[in-house]
């Protein structure tokens, strides 16, 4: 390892112990589980499955601080504060080098960027091609319109009443299955075009926020630029520097079947999958209340019919 990154390495943290934040605050219980983590995950490391020896007088097992430090191109005495819990600015690929020196699970890749950086990592692993069973589970198992998205809003689940009610996505090929592509390059019927802009609206504000989480994925980028090319109305409100969290709310349209429908669309993201939200649609009028009863009964007679 260079002795420029370890230099580097204590500057930065000299930096930040003469900036007099470190000495002075006290620490915190997150502070405390972040020295209690790091401990833990020194603790559980043989050195010899790094290849490296094992000290003569080391009274317990794992790595030495020394040895984390040399793995994750970082100086000993900057480990040792971030050990301690100071108060210091640790980056995203500091962060990840310890992440792969600990050979941390997804889970506590997690737990460590929002013990140190108080935030989930800004741009995530390569994702699994398929959806979580347990998220399609989740979604089949709602009685209304849900679906499951990715950051990109690539469409992973969607349950039957959400292919009566909005848009069967086994219609469309696996790889157009993206809720935002299929909205802005195809023409949307039953919306005005003032009803349609608000939702966009909305929607492109969320998208900024997505994007900002995962600014590194290039099929993010390839997507932006798609729909920039496809769309002028995209072109036009991506240029716009807003973002929300809250995209979403609620969505009257008219159904060729139902008549004028209003639902109420809120999200969530499941426990273990930050990556992934789901889309849940709650009947806000009369008639979307009766169109999911309806919905929902004819489902479950059709059930029966199959059985």
């Amino acid at each position: 390892m260079s002795e420029e990154v370890h230099d580097g390495g204590a500057r930065h943290a000299e930096r930040a112990v003469s900036a007099g934040t470190t000495r002075r605050r006290l620490r915190s219980a997150v502070d405390n589980q972040r020295s209690e983590f790091l401990r833990m995950c020194r603790a559980r490391i043989n050195p010899a499955d790094l290849g490296l020896p094992q000290p003569q007088r080391k009274r317990t097992g794992g790595l030495r601080r020394e040895d984390v430090a040399a793995l994750s191109g970082v100086s000993a005495s900057w480990y040792t504060w971030l050990e301690q819990g100071r108060d210091m600015r640790v980056s995203d690929e500091v962060l990840e080098r310890l992440c792969q020196t600990f050979r941390l699970t997804d889970d506590e890749r997690t737990y460590l960027f929002l013990l140190v950086q108080h935030r989930p990592p800004r741009t995530p692993r390569e994702q699994r091609p398929e959806v979580p069973p347990e998220i399609v589970r989740m979604v089949h198992a709602l009685n209304v319109p849900a679906v499951a998205l990715n950051l990109r809003w690539d469409v992973l689940a969607w349950n039957r009443v959400n292919s009566v009610i909005f848009r069967d996505y086994a219609e469309y090929p696996p790889e157009e299955r993206n809720l935002l592509k299929i909205l802005f390059t195809r023409p949307v019927q039953h919306m005005t075009p003032a009803q349609f802009e608000n939702m966009a609206r909305r929607l492109v504000a969320r998208l900024r926020f997505d994007n900002s989480r995962c600014a590194d994925d290039p099929r993010f980028e390839a997507l932006v630029r798609s729909l920039s090319m496809a769309s002028p109305l995209f072109k036009r409100l991506w240029r716009i520097p807003e973002f929300t969290l809250r995209s979403y709310g609620v969505h009257c349209f008219t159904h060729p079947r139902f008549g004028e429908l209003a639902f109420e669309h809120n999200s969530s993201v499941p426990d273990g999958h930050p990556n992934i939200r789901v889309v849940i649609c709650t009947p806000e009028n009369a008639a979307a209340k009766r169109a999911v009863a309806l919905t929902n009964a004819e489902l479950a007679a059709q059930e029966c019919a199959e059985s």
